[in-house]
C-alpha cells in the first residue's frame, strides 16, 4: 500500500484528490497556502469520478483511488468544470480506467471537446433533473460563470452531499479535510480572498445561484465539497450566507489606501490620508504594492466602501506596481465604492489623472481632485491630504448610514 490514501467524506463518496503544497501563485492570486486539487469518488455498482486534478498530480490521486477500488473500476467519469486544474488528468484517466461514460453540462460537452481530443466522447447531463447511475442518483444544477461559462453543480442524493465545482472553495494546502479542523479565522480570510479574487466579477450571477439552491434538492445538502480546499460539513450553508453577503458589496466604513512610492513622498502622502480617515471615523487599511500582492488588494476590497490610490510618476506614467494593481482590480469589477487619486512627482505628475481616469473607468465615484505634489511634501501638503481622509470618512458615514 503507497502512502497516498482515500479520505472518507460520506457513506459512498472519498476525497481522492491531490495537495499542492507549493504553489504560489494561481494565474496572478497569491496562494500563500498552497491549494488543493480536489476530486471525489462515488463508490456503489458503477464507481464515478467526480472532477480529476492538474496534470502534474495524476499519480497521487490514482494512487487515492487505489486505496478504495482499482482505478480500472471507474465507470463513469464526471465533469463539473473544464478548467485545466480540475480536467488536466482526464486523458490519462481515461487511458488507465477505460470508462463507459464521461458526463458534463451542455456547454461543458463543448468546452472539454475544445480542450482534449479524447477517445471517449461526453455526454450532457440533464440539467435540472435526476440521473441514476447504477445505484446512485445524481441531480444537476447550472452555475454558469461560477466561474466559468460551462460550470455546473453536482448533488448526490443518496448522501447530501453537494459537489459546488469552484464555488464555496479555497486554496488552502492541509492534511485537515474539514473546515471544522482548521481555524475559523484561517478559514474566512482564505474563503474571503477566494471570493474576492475569483469570483467577485460574477456577484450578480452568484447572487442569483445562492438563492435558487435552497428551492431544489441541492437545498438538502448536508455537506459542500468544493474542487479547492476543505469541506464543509457543520452548519454548511455558513458558506451560501457570505456569498450572498458578498454578492452585494455593501459599501462599509473600511477605506483602502493602495499605493507605491520612490522616494517615500508618496508614502507620506498615504500615512496622512489614513490618518484623517481614522480622525474622521473611518477604518483604514494600507496596502503597500511592492511588499503586498495584488490579490492582497483585491481581498480588503471585498468589505470596503472607499478606494484612494497612490502613485508617483515614472516616465510620465503610473508606478508599475500601480499599473498591475488596477488592471487587476478593474478585471474584478467592484462596486458601491468611492475614492480619490494622490501622488508625488518631480516634474510632470500625470499619474494622479492617470489613477482618476482609471477610477472612473471602475465606475468609482471620486469625492475631490486628484492631491498632487512636487517632490517632497510639506507640512501644508499633509494637511491637505489628512483633511482629504477626514472628508472621505464623512462620506463614507453618510453612505452607510443610508445603507443602514
Amino acid at each position: 500500500m503507497g502512502p497516498y490514501q482515500a479520505i472518507q467524506v460520506s457513506e459512498h463518496v472519498y476525497w481522492v484528490g491531490a495537495i499542492d503544497w507549493r504553489v504560489r501563485d494561481f494565474h496572478g492570486y497569491s496562494t500563500e497556502r498552497g491549494s488543493t486539487y480536489n476530486a471525489y469518488l462515488i463508490t456503489g455498482s458503477e464507481p464515478i469520478l467526480v472532477d480529476t486534478v492538474k496534470r502534474p498530480f495524476v499519480g497521487e490521486m490514482l494512487a487515492r483511488i487505489g486505496s478504495v477500488i482499482d482505478p480500472q473500476k471507474i465507470r463513469v467519469l464526471l465533469s463539473n468544470h473544464s478548467e485545466m486544474d480540475h480536467s488536466g488528468s482526464l486523458p490519462a484517466v481515461i487511458e488507465r480506467s477505460q470508462p463507459e461514460r464521461l458526463l458534463a453540462s451542455p456547454m461543458g460537452v463543448k468546452t472539454l471537446a475544445e480542450h482534449f481530443e479524447l477517445p471517449l466522447s461526453p455526454e450532457a447531463v440533464p440539467v435540472g433533473e435526476r440521473l441514476t447511475i447504477g445505484d446512485r442518483t445524481l441531480f444537476f444544477a447550472e452555475a454558469r460563470m461560477l466561474h466559468w461559462p460551462e460550470s455546473m453543480f453536482s448533488y448526490l442524493v443518496d448522501d447530501r452531499l453537494f459537489f459546488s465545482q469552484d464555488a464555496f472553495g479555497m486554496h488552502l494546502s492541509s492534511f485537515e479535510r474539514f473546515c471544522d479542523e482548521l481555524s475559523e479565522q484561517v478559514i474566512w480570510h482564505e474563503a474571503a480572498k477566494y471570493y474576492a479574487n475569483i469570483l467577485l466579477p460574477y456577484s450578480p450571477m452568484v447572487a442569483k445561484a445562492v438563492a435558487a439552491l435552497p428551492k431544489t434538492e441541492i437545498g438538502e445538502a448536508e455537506l459542500i465539497a468544493p474542487d479547492h480546499g476543505p469541506i464543509w460539513r457543520r452548519d454548511v450553508w455558513r458558506i451560501a450566507e457570505r456569498y450572498a453577503e458578498w454578492a452585494v458589496q455593501r459599501p462599509t466604513r473600511k477605506a483602502v489606501i493602495v499605493y507605491d512610492t520612490m522616494w517615500e513622498s508618496t508614502a507620506k502622502m498615504a500615512y496622512a490620508i489614513a490618518e484623517g480617515l481614522q480622525q474622521g471615523g473611518a477604518r483604514p487599511r494600507l496596502v503597500h504594492l511592492t511588499t503586498s500582492n495584488r490579490s492582497v488588494l483585491a481581498t480588503e476590497i471585498l468589505d470596503a466602501g472607499a478606494l484612494i490610490v497612490g502613485s508617483p510618476t515614472i516616465n510620465n506614467q503610473l508606478f508599475p506596481t500601480l499599473a498591475d494593481g488596477l488592471s487587476y482590480l478593474k478585471g474584478l469589477r467592484p462596486k458601491n465604492l468611492i475614492g480619490a487619486a494622490f501622488g508625488s512627482y518631480g516634474w510632470s505628475g500625470e499619474s494622479p489623472r492617470l489613477i482618476e481616469s482609471a477610477l472612473r473607468e471602475m465606475k468609482v465615484d471620486l469625492v475631490s481632485e486628484a492631491q498632487r505634489v512636487k517632490y517632497v511634501p510639506r507640512a501644508r501638503d499633509l494637511e491637505a491630504c489628512a483633511a482629504l481622509g477626514v472628508r472621505i470618512a464623512e462620506k463614507l458615514g453618510e453612505i452607510t448610514e443610508e445603507e443602514a
